[in-house]
């Protein structure tokens, strides 16, 4: 199956560099180019990618306002949004996570790791790059801890919260069956069914959403 990709960037050179990559990648089509979030959404619509490299700070519409604008687009066509970023603790990343966006990437990721992103990204697999996107989430989490409406959380079962907490803690669906000794099926199933209730279109929301509501609290340690 050939993932589809839609490269937006204010910056020729940087949109031309992704393009380049993309098209000599096999299993990759580049979907179209676009250079503000503005014409992001426009393209979105009309190409229907499966995945949209999204630069977060452009002018017209900046990445965060284009990633809101698609995800909330009526219609059952989702893309996966990748936000490109150039410094990793960028609280406009934590943003567009908070929004829906599926991860990250910094702009000066090795090529192949970039492609490997996507693939991860597109199958609907963990988090890019889920160290420094902890790190990331828990800096502004402890600054910005807005609690989640308790008719939200108040919605989940037991089991979903834990699920939640997990998710929070970064693992992956086959590591959190192991830890509650559940097949992959049904923590996949819990996973649905949370995100369904809490309104989230993402792990790396799940995961903005566990810090903020206190679920999942930092270490002491961490910076």
């Amino acid at each position: 199956m050939t993932i589809r990709v839609l490269v937006v960037d204010d910056q020729a050179l940087i949109r031309a560099g992704l393009t380049a990559l993309l098209r000599a990648a096999p299993g990759l089509e580049v979907a179209g180019e676009a250079c503000d979030g503005a014409e992001a959404v426009t393209m979105t619509e009309r190409t229907r990618p499966d995945v949209v490299l999204m630069d977060i700070r452009m002018p017209v519409l900046d990445g965060i306002g284009a990633t809101r604008r698609i995800l909330a687009a009526p219609g059952d066509h989702r893309p996966h949004v990748v936000v490109l970023t150039t410094f990793d603790l960028d609280e406009y990343v934590y943003t567009a996570l908070g929004e829906g966006a599926s991860g990250f990437l910094l702009k000066d990721t090795p090529p192949q790791r970039i492609i490997a992103a996507i693939h991860t990204i597109a199958a609907g697999d963990i988090l890019l790059a889920p160290r420094i996107t902890h790190r990331l989430v828990e800096t502004y989490a402890r600054q910005h801890r807005t609690k989640v409406p308790a008719p939200h959380l108040g919605a989940l079962t037991a089991r979903e919260t834990e699920v939640l907490g997990l998710v929070g803690n970064g693992l992956s669906n086959a590591q959190i069956a192991e830890r509650l000794v559940l097949s992959e099926a049904t923590v996949k199933t819990h996973v649905k069914r949370m995100m369904a209730k809490l309104r989230l279109t993402s792990r790396a929301q799940a995961v903005v959403v566990a810090y903020e509501s206190g679920l999942v609290v930092p270490a002491p340690g961490d910076r």
